[in-house]
């Protein structure tokens, strides 16, 4: 059985209760920037097994009457037609996504705020398809020497040439789709104008990671750094707060650098700064949530594994550079850890050497690995995804789970109507067959009832899967991996 080490519903109760605690502290306003993914957080649930995915909206839910959300767009990321890596989706469509998200958790959405704005044509579009949405939508603008020109910033010809944006609840949740947006910049805005105000308001940080009372190497936080390797983020020991307090604690590098200048401002703004040091800032419980450091650490280590054969693939598709699985390779060495420590690696490579053709290996939540080989009928990922459907459900391994009479059609309308040179079955296309068969077969509808199993199992491929492949074992929760080559030499591989 896969091992749990988070008491998630420990952290649904700290957490909220955290919040609440620093709502009060500043008089019953406070300006949340909420660092992360909100809704699908699945490095956090892959390196603290037990942690749900959705439980940071599940928490803010347990705070709806008190919250409402404030996502914030750079107008420059409009105008680039900037996109999320995981999704695929322009930043701008991604805030309506947002919205609608939010909205579903029946938390309140109180406006848009676009960052940077000079003016650019697409934020302007942007803007007026927002208001027509019924979306309320701010303006921030660009502030020369921003942020070390303090005197300039927190002033009339700085924040105070922002928009206010007109909030109603207690606690403010800013947001936005991705890193780089402008939180933290309207955050301080907002506080500007609530002093100017004469309204008392507060402003607090929330990162899951690094964990702040896990040690500098603690496996989770070097997942950290590992997920972030693009970035060159760093986790450094908290100098302000080990000086403040004489305690060892955990931060990132952007964060510390930051800290004095965002101390600063919040000494202009409040009078005097309300924290000592960038942990004092923060608002996360989850360390304190952790009940199995071992398999914390096993789950961690192999996120860490998982994450160098993504830089590997990047690098061979072109998309990253060699630094990035150096410093990978580095973290690695830190825990002493290698890609042999990762038990499907070595079963896809044996069963494509014994094949001569690409191969799949998974292991199931009881720790058997099950592979699946190239066939004139099937993918190796179809094949390894149907053999591991059978031996969840006890089925025998030499059933055909989907007649030929099915696949047949389906592989004649692919390459004689639909022009695809590859007439084996993806893994879209073996699901699609054997929900087909589950319909009048037993058998196959018995293989259908597993798949929810399948969420957190290991995959390995001995080749780089095509983009279909990927998603079907992303959408299944299934943690995959490559070998960095194709299968083909051909120069396109869609």
């Amino acid at each position: 059985m896969k091992e749990i080490g988070f008491d998630n519903e420990k952290y649904l109760e700290l957490q909220s209760q955290k919040i609440r605690d620093r709502i009060a502290q500043f008089g019953g306003k406070l300006y949340l920037e909420f660092g992360g993914k909100l809704f699908d957080d699945h490095h956090a649930a892959r390196v603290l097994p037990g942690f749900q995915p959705d439980s940071k909206i599940r928490m803010l839910a347990q705070l709806r009457e008190q919250a409402e959300i404030v996502i914030v767009i750079n107008a420059d990321a409009i105008e680039k037609n900037k996109r999320r890596g995981d999704l695929g989706i322009t930043y701008d469509l991604d805030a309506l996504r947002l919205i609608d998200a939010f909205r579903g958790y029946d938390l309140l959405v109180g406006s848009v705020v676009i960052t940077c704005y000079r003016g650019q044509p697409a934020a302007e579009t942007f803007e007026k398809r927002l208001k027509n949405l019924g979306v309320r939508v701010y303006r921030h603008y660009p502030i020369a020497d921003y942020p070390s020109n303090i005197p300039l910033i927190v002033s009339e010809d700085g924040f105070g040439r922002n928009d206010f944006v007109e909030t109603e609840r207690s606690l403010v949740v800013v947001t936005a789709p991705g890193p780089g947006s402008g939180k933290m910049a309207v955050c301080l805005s907002q506080l500007y104008h609530e002093f100017q105000r004469g309204v008392k308001a507060g402003y607090a940080k929330f990162e899951t990671f690094p964990i702040w009372n896990l040690p500098l190497k603690h496996p989770v936080n070097l997942a950290y750094e590992a997920a972030t390797a693009d970035l060159n983020d760093v986790n450094m020991i908290d100098p302000f707060h080990l000086d403040a307090y004489g305690e060892t604690t955990v931060n990132y590098n952007r964060d510390i650098e930051i800290y004095p200048v965002l101390s600063a401002m919040l000494e202009k703004i409040m009078g005097a700064s309300p924290y000592r040091s960038p942990t004092d800032m923060g608002v996360n419980m989850a360390g304190a949530c952790i009940t199995d450091d071992a398999a914390v650490c096993r789950a961690a280590a192999q996120g860490i594994v998982r994450r160098y054969y993504a830089a590997l693939c990047a690098v061979r598709c072109g998309n990253a550079e060699q630094a990035e699985v150096y410093r990978l390779e580095l973290l690695m060495n830190q825990l002493g850890i290698s890609p042999a420590d990762r038990p499907v690696v070595a079963a896809a490579l044996q069963r494509a050497e014994a094949t001569e053709a690409p191969a799949v290996a998974i292991e199931l939540d009881d720790g058997r690995v099950v592979t699946g080989k190239t066939t004139p009928l099937l993918g190796a990922s179809a094949a390894a995804l149907l053999n591991a459907l059978k031996a969840l459900g006890g089925i025998q391994h030499d059933i055909a789970l989907i007649s030929p009479i099915v696949i047949e059609p389906i592989q004649t309308l692919k390459v004689q109507h639909m022009g695809n040179h590859n007439p084996r079955l993806h893994t879209d296309e073996a699901l699609i067959a054997l929900s087909i068969c589950a319909a009048t077969n037993p058998t196959a509808a018995l293989a259908m009832e597993q798949l929810p199993r399948l969420r957190g199992c290991e995959a390995h491929a001995s080749v780089i899967l095509s983009s279909v492949d990927e998603s079907v074992f992303r959408k299944l929760g299934v943690n995959l991996t490559c070998e960095p080559r194709y299968q083909t030499k051909k120069l396109y591989h869609p």
